[in-house]
């Protein structure tokens, strides 16, 4: 199955960038489709990491001196930073165009690598959105499943997910020696999992798992340059009530807090279906950002009584509600009238859920069913 990708790669040749994302999203088959002529470095290949580790200089001895410049590609670059030197020197010397990818740019910044002094264009893929499935697009299905394409398109998830966490999620980070404890780890994920769409408490995980909060935050701080994650942090501009204060985390793939926190099938109705409906917006949300270059900024908004909206856009320009829900009810538009009465600034409210149809409340909040709001996002009528 071929499925069309919303990230708009440009031209070959005419840009050096840094595509980062996730393992398993779909990166090295994009930049494969895109650029069918590049020379193609994969330093996943055991020998070719090899050879570059000891030679970096290889790279820039192997290409040419004149002429037409050809288009290059490094897959797995966060594996050999040192490389990025020459990269550079090419790029400034000889003019060769470079799409550098990876799926975490956290070895390369901590170990000063060179990011090409702000040259390089920095692009990041997601997991499948909604508007890349059309028409087959299941919301069930992905919230089931997850986002990744190949766990996405499996008769079997459970088993690709559980390869996914024990030989990336676990093995991996512990191997490039981003943490030292593998078992306090694990044991985070599964915890983090738990608090996944929730603020988050550095203390109360980190006595869960016998640490210092401070390690806890060191582990967050991997998953957020890992692409597995991302916070969402309060909107506090303003306030005329205390609002929270703490971020919320929501993981890149609902696939993987579903098997991190043992969730089994999530059905519609229940709680957990909830949970995972609220870190899919997030996701189209996110991406949209990304793709679209709208470079919006996402807040959510909670009082310290707990009454809370999930996403404002920007500076209360629109503010949304998750409720995997048929039937909304007048109980649940509490918190964006609320939000109208602390912000009489913002723009617009509504709320995406799984009724049937649009419609519009008396005091203006839209009701906006699941497709409705996929097909309202990519067109660009939110930001």
């Amino acid at each position: 199955m071929i499925i069309k990708r919303k990230l708009n790669l440009p031209a070959s040749g005419t840009e050096t960038f840094f595509l980062w994302g996730p393992r398993q999203t779909g990166k090295s088959t994009a930049l494969r489709a895109a650029y069918p002529d590049a020379i193609w470095i994969d330093l996943l290949k055991a020998e070719e990491f090899r050879r570059y580790l000891s030679h970096p200089e290889l790279l820039r001895q192997e290409l040419p001196t004149q002429g037409e410049m050809p288009f290059v590609v490094i897959d797995e670059i966060q594996k050999l930073p040192g490389l990025l030197d020459e990269v550079h020197w090419l790029h400034e010397n000889r003019n060769v165009q470079f799409a550098l990818c990876g799926s975490s740019a956290r070895k390369v910044k901590r170990g000063h690598g060179n990011l090409l002094g702000g040259r390089a264009i920095r692009y990041e893929m997601s997991g499948f959105v909604s508007s890349e499935l059309a028409p087959d697009f299941d919301l069930n299905r992905l919230l089931n499943h997850g986002y990744l394409p190949r766990i996405y398109l499996a008769k079997n998830p459970r088993r690709l997910l559980n390869a996914y966490v024990a030989n990336y999620l676990r093995e991996e980070i512990a191997a490039e020696g981003l943490v030292r404890n593998l078992p306090v780890f694990s044991d985070f994920l599964n915890l983090a999992a738990l608090s996944d769409t929730e603020p988050v408490n550095f203390s109360t995980i980190a006595r869960d798992c016998g640490v210092s909060s401070q390690t806890i935050k060191e582990y967050f701080q991997i998953l957020e340059d890992t692409l597995l994650g991302r916070w969402l942090h309060s909107f506090r501009r303003r306030p005329k009530r205390r609002v929270a204060a703490s971020a919320k985390f929501y993981f890149s793939d609902v696939g993987i807090v579903n098997f991190l926190a043992k969730r089994g099938a999530v059905e519609q109705g229940s709680e957990l279906f909830g949970k995972a409906f609220e870190n899919w917006c997030f996701h189209e949300l996110s991406a949209y950002n990304l793709y679209s270059e709208a470079y919006a900024e996402l807040f959510y908004w909670r009082l310290a009584g707990g009454t809370e909206v999930d996403f404002i856009i920007n500076d209360m320009e629109i503010a949304i509600e998750a409720k995997a829900t048929r039937k909304i009810r007048s109980t649940q538009l509490k918190g964006l009238r609320a939000l109208k009465v602390d912000h009489p600034e913002l723009k617009r409210s509504l709320i995406v859920c799984c009724e049937d149809k649009f419609r519009r409340t008396d005091d203006g909040i839209e009701i906006i069913p699941v497709q409705k709001f996929s097909e309202m996002l990519w067109q660009g009528k939110f930001f």
